[in-house]
């Protein structure tokens, strides 16, 4: 039962790209996808990216995943099994990220590797060229310290709108696919992604466009 792509995605590009091509032209653009688990933020972010790419923008995708702590450091810390929820990012350094990608110039960014489940260091990078950079994840818009110090940098925010029970079914669904049984993958997604779900619901901010799931 694999995850599949959210159906909004394609019909929402549209409207996304012609509010992002009202944006002021000079400097570097900063765009926040966010959204609970399993919404459809990677998806939307790579869809714009190349869409963008098409019209002739320097864009780069650049996901808040890559902060993940290392899994020795949750252990210490007895975080484990709650790996996803705020307290197991960096969030300081992801913020710090964020202040140097709207300096502008080049920066190199670490790259969470989902199937070794772990952060790459130095995997990515936005060059000086790239003109408009794409951020994803859960707490781009999220009301507690220092996530909150993010909303200010934001040149474009999206959330995506997902009702709870698509994101448990995804959830799942996302888990089976890394050879969960389907007894661990009920529990992992309702003891940890609807936790954070709910998190991050009763701690959203504002958006400058909403793409509903509903």
């Amino acid at each position: 039962m694999p995850e599949s792509p959210p159906p909004l995605i394609p019909a929402s590009l549209p409207a996304l790209m012609a509010r992002l091509q009202d944006l002021p032209a000079k400097g570097r653009k900063l765009v926040a996808i966010a959204g609970a688990p399993a919404s459809g933020k990677s998806v939307l972010a790579a869809a714009l990216r190349e869409a963008l790419r098409r019209e002739g923008r320097a864009v780069e995708v650049a996901p808040m995943d890559g902060f993940h702590l290392d899994n020795a450091l949750l252990d210490q810390r007895g975080l484990r099994a709650r790996k996803g929820a705020p307290e197991t990012f960096d969030a300081q350094g992801f913020v710090a990220l964020v202040r140097r990608l709207a300096a502008g110039g080049e920066v190199v960014f670490p790259v969470f590797d989902r199937a070794r489940d772990l952060s790459v260091a130095g995997a990515g990078v936005v060059t000086t060229a790239c003109d408009m950079v794409i951020l994803e994840g859960n707490y781009l818009l999220f009301d507690e310290d220092p996530w909150a110090d993010l909303a200010s940098l934001w040149d474009f925010s999206v959330w995506l709108d997902t009702p709870e029970a698509l994101t448990l079914d995804r959830c799942i669904r996302r888990w089976l696919a890394h050879d969960h049984t389907p007894e661990q993958a009920r529990a992992r997604a309702e003891a940890n992604d609807l936790v954070n779900a709910r998190r991050i619901l009763g701690a959203r901010l504002p958006a400058d466009m909403t793409i509903s799931d509903r």
